[in-house]
């Protein structure tokens, strides 16, 4: 979604005239409950023409595939028995099984869930995406490098 009504908050060239009030009149409109079942919020700036002729990044679309496709087969080795797929469908005793991060990670997610005031499910979904970054990462378990990342892509407030 466009961080405000015109879609120019934080773009220096096309300031918005109503920042911040613009932005936190229109994100309010969506409610808390909805975005709490978002898992990943990335703010993404505008492509210049400039950006357009840089060279391609060093990792392909090829290969984030493979990765990714490495990951997948994880999980599903890790869950063949228990007849769930993937790690977004981890709960409960599972959950707390695969999911449950080092001592680090457990310190941070606590700190974290007080300051960014969690609910119970954006707290679920943070170590359901922490697993999965682990996994990404070819990591057998979740430390706090993989809570401090799943956190990073929780929503954040409003800002110019």
């Amino acid at each position: 979604m466009n961080p405000c009504r015109c879609g120019h908050l934080g773009d220096a060239s096309l300031a918005c005239a109503r920042a911040p009030k613009c932005a936190a009149d229109y994100q309010a409109k969506v409610s808390g409950p909805l975005l709490d079942r978002i898992d990943l919020h990335v703010e993404v700036a505008a492509v210049s023409a400039v950006d357009l002729t840089l060279p391609p990044p060093a990792e392909g679309s090829a290969e984030v595939a493979l990765r990714v496709a490495a990951a997948r087969g994880v999980q599903a080795r890790r869950l063949a028995d228990s007849g769930l797929r993937t790690n977004a469908e981890l709960d409960g005793d599972l959950l707390d099984r695969f999911a449950a991060p080092d001592e680090a990670g457990r310190a941070l997610l606590a700190q974290a869930a007080v300051a960014m005031k969690l609910s119970a499910r954006g707290y679920t979904r943070i170590l359901r995406v922490a697993r999965t970054i682990a996994d990404l990462a070819g990591a057998e378990t979740v430390g706090r490098i993989h809570v401090a990342e799943a956190l990073s892509y929780r929503r954040q407030p409003p800002r110019n």
